[in-house]
């Protein structure tokens, strides 16, 4: 070492009171692909809990149940299905993804719900004008209502939906890949005919 370095190096030791390091090990891991599982269950029940103080909406869908339509709407399965799963009706499926700003493309792909929603004429006038029953108007009527209310809400609850559940199975799906890969290298040139 010259004069100048060795100088450096004795101010150094000084300044970090005669250590000869100053890094620190990390403790927390950062970055990881993998969610916790935990986490985003509890992430999802606060935000339904925080609607459900909100909107003060009825179900017959318990907390549980709640969280099941929302990850299933992500998963983009039937309410239908949802409600065979639930075991309960696909009405109730319906009314709990409306009560949670869930409203999909298909819900209501085959009408113009600002039209509907501005019409003072009742049901079965719009059934008869739109020629569908008027099941389906009610059924319009109250996903307008739920876009109405989301918007109302700047669209918050539905961005914390697809920040939790959304970013969660990226996520998963990324972290598979990843497995997947390090499988694939760990394996590459391996043999495997075995008998067994």
């Amino acid at each position: 070492m010259n004069e100048k370095t060795e100088e450096l190096r004795d101010i150094f030791t000084s300044v970090t009171d005669g250590e000869a390091t100053v890094t620190e090990s990390q403790e927390a891991t950062r970055g990881t692909l993998e969610k916790d599982e935990g986490s985003v269950e509890e992430r999802l029940e606060n935000v339904i809990a925080q609607m459900r103080e909100r909107y003060e909406f009825e179900t017959p869908l318990d907390a549980d149940d709640l969280r099941v339509v929302a990850r299933r709407f992500y998963e983009e399965e039937s309410d239908a299905d949802v409600a065979d799963e639930l075991g309960v009706a696909e009405d109730d499926v319906f009314e709990a993804r409306m009560a949670l700003h869930l409203v999909g493309e298909e819900d209501a792909d085959e009408v113009d719900l600002v039209a509907i929603r501005n019409r003072e004429a009742d049901d079965e006038t719009l059934a008869e004008e739109y020629d569908v029953s008027a099941e389906q108007i009610r059924r319009y009527r109250r996903v307008a209502a739920a876009k109405d209310e989301s918007r109302a809400a700047n669209d918050r609850y539905r961005g914390e939906f697809d920040s939790i559940l959304a970013e969660a199975e990226l996520s998963e799906r990324m972290a598979s890949d990843v497995r997947e890969d390090g499988l694939e290298d760990a394996t590459e040139g391996m043999e495997t005919d075995v008998s067994l």
